[in-house]
């Protein structure tokens, strides 16, 4: 019989708070995808290519495993809080009728294991399909799984799900089964109280909506301009007025419903009372309701940057080259063609070029390239981080780097791109895409500049060459000159030569094979020679990193942050609403309906919910654009189009999320207005 009762109270709380027991789904699902993250075929490919850095961020891993810990402990608190409060008078009647409380305590806890272990039995292979769908996904994603994709599970990831899943459940249980157990049986079969109502003069309200107003805008502001990310006091002093905002303005929220109520509307029926009890929820939450909103913030700022982030590096992973060989002079470019043919290994590309580099020949002026021209064009362009930012870079390209025409279009020609055609006398301006704005040097280019090279006139023409001319993207030139063959010779000193061999494999050698496996089988073959080289499966793997690192994480932190934030709304909501329970047996009484009272606080559960979430989208907006602002080159932080599309892709995610959390919690609030319908039996 008692085993009975344990399994019929189990079905009944998990029926009646859905919305918990979903959450719990979603924190076992996320726990096991981040602590499997070792297994992933992503991270399998890593390790072999950046092992240093993939060891560090699997390193991170079990601190966000244990502060993830102690977040979510707090939700299944304020959770299992509510469920404890709202079975308060079934608890007095137990007692009532003879339980004693050690065997009401066995009895909770016997609830609580079943329900923590069936959530695991739905969980965790739910979460091993999730993460092998995503690690399949991000292999193609990135070019990977035409390596091969295997089925990997983990059992350590179970365990440590299982533990630290059981263990913050444990916790929580035990502090709160503790005092319900302990009270007098006349407290239980009591109802909630309703709290003390503290309420402050209108004005007070009105003020603090103004102030939470102008901190939250100059919060907006700094991070957009830059000033964050200037120096950590400007990152704290936004931070700080950020919350504060934020606080202020939940707390002084009372002022404008209380205007709502006043105004009415299409529907007056329980119009004031809605509002009202909107108002007190305010006042006595306002604080939860601000956390709330902030938690939500972080979850589409982290989920924005990342995804944001993510896709830059994809697009900066443009692959053009193979290969590039060495790095030096004639000879040893001749040394690695020899070896190459020795090994029977240039067979294998369909391209094998040069890339020559040189240095400005010396000359008695201390500064032998000189470009006022250029500078003072971009000096009369309107005023931006970007121009600042090229006008910084060209004032020390004194020197610049000297690239050969012939070498460089080859590589055009390579990447599909119509090859450079320069006259006598022109020069064309590669520029590092990744640190400088290009744009506006072509605006510039567009007036054919003159400067001066070593004592002599050159024009500027063409657009700003971007293509990188070698396969490792750690070699970067912020500012060169794509000069003609005989100019280069010319200019270029005899002893400064640099030369690069750039490599394009042939395919046909490889029939049936991927490109990626393709370059895996040549990289073995010339580990064995023990030739100096950069391959773009090495290369690529250093892309990959930083957008595991980039995706992983903060979409890992934005789950984890948006479950919080709606479970404790919707929980809080819940338990206001049965510590109000006189109020709505007051309206049954006076004459209220079923639908009157379920149409009233489901308007109350859409501005429960909807307040916070609008002020995490309106903050969102301006968070997401000063994120790509302070993390992103100028090339991609300027594209506010791009940036306003992640942002939206985010805000109807958590639209889709909100509206299944407003829909559960709605489920639950009828569901106790039918048991208030049914007259009750005074104790």
């Amino acid at each position: 019989m008692f085993f009975k009762l344990v399994s019929r109270n189990s079905r009944r709380n998990r029926k009646e708070n859905g919305l918990f027991f979903a959450s719990l789904l979603v924190t076992i699902v996320a726990f096991y995808i981040i602590l499997a993250l070792p297994r992933q075929d992503v991270m399998l490919f890593l390790a072999k290519m950046e092992s240093n850095a993939v060891d560090r961020l699997l390193g991170m891993i079990p601190l966000f495993f244990g502060v993830t810990l102690f977040i979510l402990f707090f939700l299944v608190y304020f959770a299992q809080k509510y469920q404890m409060e709202r079975r308060r008078h079934e608890f007095g009647v137990y007692l009532m009728l003879g339980m004693p409380r050690r065997k009401l305590f066995g009895m909770l806890l016997l609830e609580d294991f079943g329900g923590s272990l069936l959530a695991l039995a739905i969980g965790v292979p739910v979460a091993v399909l999730l993460s092998e769908l995503i690690s399949l996904v991000t292999a193609r994603f990135v070019g990977l799984g035409i390596i091969g994709h295997s089925f990997s599970f983990s059992p350590g990831a179970v365990l440590w799900t299982a533990v630290g899943f059981l263990l913050i459940k444990l916790a929580a249980f035990l502090i709160l089964s503790g005092r319900v157990v302990r009270q007098e049986i006349g407290s239980l079969l009591v109802g909630m109280p309703e709290g003390m109502k503290k309420q402050l003069p209108g004005p007070v309200y009105g003020l603090a909506l103004a102030l939470g107003t102008v901190c939250l805008g100059s919060a907006y502001r700094m991070g957009i301009i830059g000033i964050s990310w200037y120096r950590v006091k400007g990152m704290g002093l936004t931070l700080l007025l950020g919350v504060l905002g934020t606080m202020l303005f939940f707390f002084g929220l009372r002022a404008g419903l209380g205007v709502l109520a006043r105004r009415g509307g299409k529907d007056r029926q329980l119009h004031v009372f809605n509002f009202r009890q909107l108002q007190e929820s305010v006042i006595q939450r306002s604080n939860t309701l601000a956390v709330s909103s902030l938690l939500m913030l972080a979850a589409l700022c982290f989920c924005g940057a990342g995804v944001g982030i993510a896709g830059f590096y994809q697009e900066n992973g443009r692959h053009v080259l193979d290969y590039t060989f060495g790095e030096g002079g004639r000879e040893d470019m001749d040394q690695i063609m020899e070896s190459l043919k020795e090994n029977n290994l240039d067979g294998y590309f369909s391209e094998l070029f040069e890339i020559r580099l040189g240095r400005i020949r010396s000359t008695e002026n201390d500064s032998p390239f000189q470009m006022e021209t250029v500078l003072s064009a971009l000096a009369e362009k309107k005023e931006t981080d970007d121009r600042n930012s090229l006008i910084g870079t060209l004032e020390y390209a004194t020197e610049p780097r000297l690239i050969a025409l012939s070498g460089y279009n080859h590589l055009l020609t390579v990447a599909g791109y119509p090859p450079l055609e320069l006259a006598e006398g022109e020069a064309a301006v590669y520029l590092d895409s990744e640190t400088v704005y290009s744009p506006l040097m072509d605006q510039v280019l567009e007036e054919r500049p003159e400067v001066m090279l070593a004592g002599r006139k050159l024009i500027l023409t063409g657009k700003a060459q971007t293509v990188n001319f070698v396969t490792d993207r750690a070699v970067r030139l912020s500012f060169a000159l794509i000069l003609p063959d005989d100019m280069f010779a010319e200019f270029a000193r005899e002893d400064s030569d640099t030369i690069y061999l750039n490599g394009v494999l042939n395919m046909e050698r490889f029939p049936g094979e991927s490109l990626m496996n393709a370059i895996a089988q040549i990289n073995e073959k010339l580990d064995k020679i023990e030739l100096n080289y950069e391959s773009f499966l090495q290369n690529m793997g250093r892309q990959i990193f930083y957008m595991v690192a980039a995706s992983y994480l903060t979409l890992y932190l934005a789950i984890v942050f948006l479950i919080i934030a709606n479970t404790v709304i919707g929980v809080q909501f819940l338990m206001g609403q049965r510590k109000s329970d006189r109020r709505y047996k007051t309206l049954i009484h006076l004459g209220a309906t079923q639908e009157v009272l379920c149409r009233s606080v489901g308007k109350q559960i859409s501005w429960y919910f909807g307040i916070p979430t609008f002020v995490a989208i309106v903050s969102s907006i301006f968070g997401v654009r000063a994120l790509f602002t302070g993390l992103l080159p100028a090339r991609v932080s300027g594209s506010v189009g791009g940036m306003m599309g992640v942002s939206a892709a985010m805000i109807l995610i958590l639209v889709v999320i909100e509206w299944i959390y407003i829909a559960a919690v709605r489920r639950s609030s009828r569901r106790y207005l039918l048991t208030l319908m049914v007259p009750e039996r005074e104790e």
